[in-house]
């Protein structure tokens, strides 16, 4: 059974990240489901660090993208979500090609929700974990 409770689709997260630095990173959204959303971001000359691997700051907009967009549209109509804590684990760098992310509620409640993103290379390597956890704020 789906956990959305607002319209979602790849049309309107794409659409919602016009203009941001998600556009200009590159990232793609690829694909919902019915408890999980993904996403991935290139491994290119605007995500690298200097030393030719992803930039970990990128694998944490790449993690907090999906968790915010996963707590938002899986929370009530007229409640909004915002980050209160994020954290990333570095796993296996990554030089070339995609890194694909995919966000899954660990928990949803009322004042509060924590995703996991687990994000890997094209061969499937896993490459970085996050978890966010996001309050819920009610409508004013």
């Amino acid at each position: 059974m789906p956990i959305w409770k607002k319209e979602i689709s790849i049309e309107e997260l794409t659409r919602s990240h016009i203009d941001t630095a998600v556009q200009t990173l590159g990232v793609e959204f690829l694909e919902i489901g019915d408890d999980f959303i993904r996403a991935r971001v290139p491994v290119n000359e605007r995500t690298r660090q200097p030393f030719g691997i992803l930039h970990g700051g990128v694998s944490v907009v790449l993690a907090e993208t999906l968790g915010s967009c996963g707590a938002h549209y899986s929370a009530p109509e007229g409640e909004r979500c915002v980050g209160l804590d994020i954290n990333a684990n570095h796993i296996k760098a990554t030089t070339s090609g995609w890194v694909t992310g995919t966000a899954r509620p660990v928990h949803r409640g009322r004042s509060t929700q924590v995703w996991q993103i687990d994000m890997t290379n094209d061969a499937g390597e896993l490459t970085c974990v996050s978890r966010i956890t996001m309050a819920v704020l009610k409508a004013r």
